[in-house]
């Protein structure tokens, strides 16, 4: 990943989604789903994420969020439509807000999802921006916009190089994410030149710890511990002192990393906090209560929407093509652009974990090449 500074007209087009987040609001949006008699033709956009059920009270932070971006960008031409996955599955959701007029869809959540709404929506040449972080999803037509694992390592691993680390190991979880967070690490060490010592996977945190005490007998300069915050408190007591522990962008949502002793001075690699803060106040304004890490992909799906609105005719198709733009998005979560691959690639800066919370040891960059 190369950057180098932003020309001043893609510049002034960050300035802009950032400014009217922050400072437009005060225009309620329309009530969801609902046309109102002699309102001003609008374009639909629904979002689909579980409002009930075991993840619902994701899908309603997310939804939340993507309702408080347009609120707060002031925006009328688009009109949100909030449909629940868990009412007959993503893809019944997915055909009935196209059979009710939405030209963009936004979610779901969950890859298996992704994958059975992009036939739905690709029939009906409507375009997807899904919120999942599994690649693997990403179809014509169909974005992921989640915060993909294999970006984070690659980050964390390079800057670990470039401070001398050549000989990685890993501890993943026996998943998906484990998994991808494995191929990442092995593909980002044999590109910067260095070596993979050991990978061990583990379905729990007891079996974690033991396949981190089978690692201490190889020789490697940084070890990998691809899982939330509260699982590597838990396992890296058992990694020997010496090598530096690494993490992915999971630990970002742990404020209390350092009352692990072994875990200050272990670098993560994360989007930029830096109007996290700012995201969150306005949330809490508006709704009571503290959004969960993964609302800011509403919050920026829309104002990715609202962008596009600029070159979208009222009841015309969606401008795919908005979507390639080479310089990119700024949102909450830093800066974002789709590849040809239709993945979102972002802009990562590398913490530091403290006994009293993280440091910045690489700043995000700013612009995309």
């Amino acid at each position: 990943m190369t950057f180098s500074p932003l020309r001043p007209q893609a510049r002034r087009s960050f300035l802009l989604s950032l400014a009217a987040a922050t400072l437009l609001a005060g225009c309620a949006t329309r009530p969801t789903g609902v046309q109102q008699l002699g309102a001003p033709q609008v374009n639909r956009v629904a979002v689909l994420v579980p409002l009930t059920g075991e993840d619902g009270t994701v899908g309603r932070s997310v939804a939340d969020a993507a309702r408080l971006a347009l609120f707060d960008t002031g925006n009328k031409g688009i009109e949100l439509s909030i449909y629940d996955t868990e009412e007959g599955g993503a893809a019944a959701a997915a055909g009935r807000a196209i059979a009710e007029g939405n030209r963009l869809i936004l979610g779901p959540l969950l890859a298996e999802q992704v994958r059975a709404v992009a036939p739905v929506a690709q029939r009906a040449r409507v375009p997807v921006i899904a919120y999942s972080n599994d690649v693997s999803a990403a179809a014509n037509g169909v974005f992921i916009l989640g915060i993909a694992p294999g970006q984070a390592v690659e980050r964390v691993v390079g800057q670990a190089h470039q401070s001398g680390a050549r000989r990685f190991a890993a501890l993943v979880p026996n998943n998906d994410y484990g998994q991808r967070a494995a191929q990442a690490m092995f593909a980002a060490a044999q590109r910067l030149g260095g070596q993979v010592a050991g990978v061990e996977s583990y379905a729990s945190p007891e079996q974690a710890r033991a396949a981190a005490r089978r690692l201490s007998g190889r020789t490697f300069d940084a070890v990998l511990i691809a899982d939330t915050g509260r699982v590597a408190q838990q396992v890296a007591p058992a990694v020997r002192t010496g090598p530096r522990i690494l993490g992915t962008e999971l630990w970002a949502a742990s404020s209390n990393l350092g009352q692990s002793a072994r875990l200050r001075g272990s670098w993560y690699a994360a989007p930029t906090d830096s109007r996290w803060n700012q995201f969150v106040q306005r949330y809490q304004a508006r709704y009571g209560r503290q959004p969960m890490r993964i609302a800011t992909l509403g919050y920026d799906s829309v104002l990715l929407t609202v962008r596009a609105a600029r070159n979208w005719p009222a009841g015309r198709r969606f401008p795919e093509a908005v979507l390639r733009e080479a310089e990119g998005f700024a949102g909450v979560d830093g800066i974002f652009r789709f590849e040809r691959s239709n993945v979102a690639q972002r802009a990562f800066e590398v913490r530091a974990v403290t006994q009293r919370g993280t440091t910045v040891v690489s700043p995000a960059p700013t612009s995309f090449n």
